[in-house]
């Protein structure tokens, strides 16, 4: 039974006259049959052979062009040595389409089958036809039949006919990494919310949510976790997350109490790192865990006081050695430690930081450590396997460091744990231009981005996915971003960030790009490794929406209310908690 059968000339665009490899450009003979092209529509070309095989390509431009053609002449007999030259105005028109697979017969299963890849390109005059119509509906049909299998994730329905749904193969969009990108209000929120509703509908996914502005707080299938403010530190409360200082790294480390500029840095790096090392020894000893002496390391995540190491680095401030004429005199570090001990006293007293310092009991022992990956990686029945994490009550200069930590932490107890008992795991990363810029401008940037590098480089080969999710690709990392092998583009509409895109995709493609500016809210380019045809789509809403819909400003002026309370939103600010928030303005 053959795919297609155009039984007359209403479906035919024109001949072959130029090939390419996968561009190709097609020969139209009239007017009429011009206005059949439009940009973005499919078109189909048959191969001759035995196989009936289906080329399926895309106009990316149609042109009507008036073409001026010499034209020789005849003159009087006693001038027939000279000829006189003319032109004649002549119109071609020309389409140009990007080929995108091809639909083939497959004998075994019984039915046709679309792939990406193409084996022969088509022969100059063979005649290329306009998908539309039930022919359209017969080969979306034929996608969505080859897209909707036990792997598969369904997105939505595509723009080119909304009766055929749009599914991404789930393993492919997690295995080689996934960028959705989008300007604000694009629906990129709605997009990942559907993506996770999905997924909570498997038995044991797995994925962790950077949550930036509390955007997810709310849905009712994630296992809510949140870093703790300034006056929750004695909370006790499972939904929050402390991470204690010393799982942060000698890098880490130095990055939030060393100031690289000052003369004396390189001493404070080399005593910070040899105090901490000989604090976490007498914490092996007496924890009784003396084979760990013979493999720990400085950057090993073994607790240890940071207020004895303060309390070292004041001695050696301080301290004074036996000199000449038995006089006392400065010692090696004497004052060397001064402003590096101002720092860590501002930081250790600042009740921001206080998820870091001032962590319970249970958060400092030597079984910690896998508590914390519990909470962060556990998944199954009894447990919900979408985690987000709420980071709002970070501080802003020492976010990237923290969410590079959280990264850390898991992609580690992933990478040593045994292959056999390791289930794979995806980090979707929201704003992520907040804390993995291009332009690294500090080293607590720098931590962070170089976490998440070496995920995106090596994380597929221990189960440790990446879903970059942004409104601004153009200040992402371009490391990371070139990593993402699945692109999944709402509206975007500064140029930076679309030329961005535009390098993340084959040259082939990049006329896809061409309505990112003009897509509605909502809609998508699916480009990548996971979906077997690029193509525009209506992402399908979720059931459980995040809390990111934009304020009508104008309708809400319009509303006769009293002023809010102030007082209960300054003290929410003085405390660093958005707890309690004031009451909705009633209508006098």
């Amino acid at each position: 039974m053959a795919l297609f059968t155009f039984s007359n000339d209403s479906y035919t665009l024109g001949n072959i006259r130029e090939v390419d490899t996968r561009k190709v450009t097609i020969l139209v003979n009239s007017d009429k049959d011009l206005r059949k092209a439009r940009v973005g529509q499919l078109v189909t070309i048959q191969l001759s052979g035995g196989t009936e095989c289906w080329l399926i390509g895309m106009i990316d431009k149609a042109i009507k062009a008036v073409v001026a053609q010499p034209v020789v002449q005849e003159v009087q007999e006693e001038d027939d040595d000279e000829a006189l030259d003319a032109f004649e105005d002549s119109v071609v028109n020309t389409v140009k389409i990007t080929l995108m697979g091809a639909a083939r017969w497959d004998a075994f299963e019984q039915k046709y089958k679309f792939s990406r890849s193409l084996d022969h390109v088509p022969e100059i005059d063979s005649i290329c036809y306009v998908l539309k119509d039930a022919h359209l509906e017969e080969f979306m049909h034929v996608i969505s039949e080859n897209g909707a299998d036990e792997n598969s994730l369904e997105l939505g329905a595509y723009k080119l006919n909304e009766n055929a749904r749009a599914y991404v193969d789930g393993n492919k969009l997690f295995q080689r990494h996934a960028a959705l990108l989008g300007s604000t209000g694009s629906g990129k929120s709605w997009t990942v919310a559907s993506i996770l509703e999905r997924s909570s509908k498997l038995p044991s996914s797995n994925l962790v949510v950077f949550d930036m502005h509390g955007e997810y707080k709310e849905l009712s299938y994630a296992k809510q976790l949140r870093i703790p403010g300034p006056d929750e530190v004695d909370a006790d409360d499972d939904s929050l997350l402390f991470l204690p200082y010393w799982l942060l790294n000698s890098e880490e480390i130095q990055s939030l109490f060393v100031d690289r500029s000052e003369f004396s840095a390189h001493n404070q790096v080399v005593v910070v790192q040899d105090t901490i090392t000989e604090q976490k020894k007498a914490f092996l000893d007496a924890a009784k865990k003396a084979e760990l002496l013979k493999s720990f390391t400085l950057d090993s995540p073994i607790p240890y006081s940071i207020d004895k190491v303060i309390e070292q680095l004041r001695f050696l401030n301080e301290e004074k050695v036996q000199g000449s004429n038995n006089r006392l005199k400065n010692g090696p570090f004497n004052g060397e430690f001064s402003r590096l001990l101002v720092r860590m006293a501002s930081r250790l007293n600042d009740k921001r930081y206080g998820f870091l310092f001032d962590s319970p009991d249970k958060y400092n022992q030597y079984d910690s450590l896998s508590m914390i990956a519990e909470k962060l990686m556990g998944f199954g029945s009894n447990k919900q396997s979408i985690k987000v994490i709420d980071f709002s009550e970070v501080p802003a200069d020492i976010l990237p460091i923290i969410i590079g930590l959280v990264a850390r932490i898991i992609y580690q107890v992933q990478f040593w744990t045994s292959p056999e008992n390791r289930r794979p795991i995806a980090f979707v990363c929201d704003e992520a231009h907040l804390y993995l810029p291009k332009k690294e401008g500090n080293p607590v940037e720098r931590r962070a981005v170089e976490a998440f590098e070496k995920i995106a480089k090596e994380g597929r080969k221990y189960g440790v996915a990446l879903m970059i999710v942004s409104q601004r690709p153009s200040d992402v990392s371009t490391t990371i971003l070139s990593q993402c092998n699945n692109i999944i583009s709402l509206r975007l509409t500064n140029a930076d960030d679309q030329a961005t895109v535009r390098k993340l995709l084959p040259e082939s493609l990049e006329s896809l790009l061409e309505a990112l500016p003009i897509m509605d809210v909502g809609e998508a380019m699916v480009v990548g490794d996971s979906v077997l045809l690029p193509s525009r789509i209506k992402v399908d809403p979720p059931n459980e929406k995040p809390l990111s819909a934009t304020i009508d400003f104008w309708s809400r002026w319009q509303e006769n209310v009293s002023n809010a309370d102030f007082k209960v939103a300054v003290e929410n600010m003085r405390k660093q908690n958005r707890a309690k928030q004031s009451k909705e303005p009633t209508t006098p």
